[in-house]
């Protein structure tokens, strides 16, 4: 069995030439590729954080399994930390602080990484607002990025600014930082409040509510991820989807030619590192960025 060291931890590698993604061939060396080359900049957006793990040993076209423990064959230098939990109570999730950690997740075929908004010190606080825009078919990444467009201007109207990546799979997710006192109950009034607001202007583009039934062909906001227990797929996170997709940064200029349907906004890892090369991470002011979300009502 294959050993790799990733800055002086030594993790045993398996079944590398295993293709994980049929479609395009993509093999399981490619995905732990990926995850050790986009580690300088996806780990500060996990540090600290209980990490839900989705795996797909056998590949994005078979069954795949959520993991919120932490499996008790992690290495020993893999940290822990307790989150959400479920309905027994608190458990210890994976907390990735090293490019080693995602390593050896990928080894697992840990393909997407589920993040909460909270970092498990202060589990009550959340650091950031996230808006998830799922588009209802036939609506699309351009129904989606002009509904963005439309949050922005209602964030702008109260001195909020809201950063924007792609969910890797059919819709966007704006991210509003905080960074300072904060309740999840405040964050989820906020966003709904935001939603309302939208939903009102444009009833026949937007809807609010989960029920399948009333979002074909409108764009479903979904404020409700910000509950404490929920968690969104982590920037730059393979996706499980028929090609290597991953959740995105993109910048405005860049949503603002998606509503104009003139860019579909997906990107595949081999694209995701071109654009860190380039551009370097557009998603770190999340990580800084501190505003105060207006009083609730």
């Amino acid at each position: 069995m294959p050993t790799v060291d990733v800055d002086g931890r030594r993790i045993s590698l398996s079944h590398l030439d295993k293709v994980l993604y049929p479609e395009t061939g993509f093999t399981k060396a490619e995905v732990i590729g990926y995850y050790h080359r986009i580690a300088p900049v996806m780990v500060p957006h996990l540090a600290g954080r209980a990490l839900t793990l989705r795996r797909w040993p056998n590949g994005v076209d078979q069954s795949g399994f959520f993991e919120k423990r932490c499996p008790k064959h992690r290495p020993d230098w893999l940290p822990t930390a307790p989150g959400p939990g479920d309905r027994n109570g608190t458990i210890d999730y994976c907390e990735f602080d090293e490019a080693a950690a995602l390593v050896w997740a990928a080894n697992m075929a840990a393909i997407e990484l589920h993040a909460p908004m909270a970092v498990a010190g202060d589990i009550e606080t959340p650091r950031a607002v996230v808006f998830d825009l799922d588009p209802g078919p036939p609506a699309a990444m351009a129904e989606c990025a002009s509904i963005a467009l439309d949050i922005r201007d209602v964030l702008a109207s109260v001195r909020i600014q809201a950063w924007p990546k792609t969910s890797g799979s059919k819709g966007l997710q704006l991210y509003v930082p905080v960074n300072g006192p904060c309740g999840h109950e405040h964050a989820s009034q906020f966003a709904l409040a935001v939603a309302h607001v939208v939903e009102k202007a444009r009833p026949k583009d937007v809807v609010t509510v989960m029920t399948k039934s009333e979002r074909r062909g409108k764009v479903f906001i979904d404020w409700s991820q910000n509950s404490r227990h929920k968690t969104t797929v982590a920037v730059y996170s393979l996706r499980a989807r028929p090609r290597p997709t991953v959740s995105t940064p993109v910048s405005w200029e860049e949503v603002e030619a998606a509503a104009d349907g003139d860019d579909p906004l997906v990107f595949e890892a081999s694209d995701v590192l071109a654009r860190v090369e380039l551009d370097g991470d557009l998603f770190a002011p999340v990580l800084t960025t501190e505003q105060e979300l207006p009083s609730p009502a």
